[in-house]
């Protein structure tokens, strides 16, 4: 028998387990974000990419960590379109010149739930967490070198970018927790001998 069927049906590979003690989330609150961790991740694998899918996993985490919880009261199914909400936009995921795009309207659709109760909550975990468009700590690894706000700084009341600045300064502003890290310039592409 060489036909697909007598294998049985096709499974999706099992994503790993979302552990509340990786996170450092209380106890109580771990089954919870548990919950809603996977929910957003699980969405984001299928409808975005595994960047998102990471850091709602970080975002639900540091949700869960606030006391009290927030997680702990509400549907999870909103929390977790709250969270994808949230990272969307910090990343500009409505704009259709992003990679991956989905309008707002499709990302609840696509959720199941509605519009205006997926926006409200993320905003909730928006202003909760002191989130907005300039934000690093949430911004797609990705899209972080290009990031307009992650790389200045001030020195001596001048403002920097600061991958302009050599390495060794990018080097020791990175280890103070000031950048997010040490971008070293792409050498010159050689013109081609023909």
């Amino acid at each position: 028998m060489g036909d697909d069927q007598s294998r049985g049906p096709a499974t999706e590979p099992r994503r790993p387990e979302i552990r509340g003690d990786d996170y450092r989330v209380p106890v109580a609150v771990r089954p919870v974000f548990a919950e809603v961790a996977g929910i957003a991740a699980d969405f984001c694998h299928k409808h975005l990419d595994g960047e998102y899918a990471q850091l709602s996993v970080a975002l639900t985490a540091k949700l869960a960590r606030k006391r009290p919880s927030p997680l702990l009261r509400g549907d999870r199914r909103i929390w977790a379109s709250a969270v994808v909400y949230a990272l969307g936009r910090v990343n500009f995921l409505s704009d259709p010149s992003q990679t991956p795009h989905l309008a707002t309207e499709q990302l609840a659709r696509l959720l199941g739930v509605k519009q205006a109760t997926m926006a409200g909550k993320g905003r909730v975990v928006m202003d909760l967490l002191g989130l907005d468009h300039f934000d690093t700590e949430f911004c797609l690894p990705s899209r972080l070198a290009s990031h307009p706000t992650a790389w200045w700084i001030a020195i001596d009341g001048q403002l920097y970018d600061a991958r302009t600045l050599p390495i060794e300064i990018q080097a020791e502003l990175a280890r103070r927790g000031l950048i997010p890290g040490v971008l070293i310039p792409s050498a010159p592409t050689p013109p081609n001998p023909e």
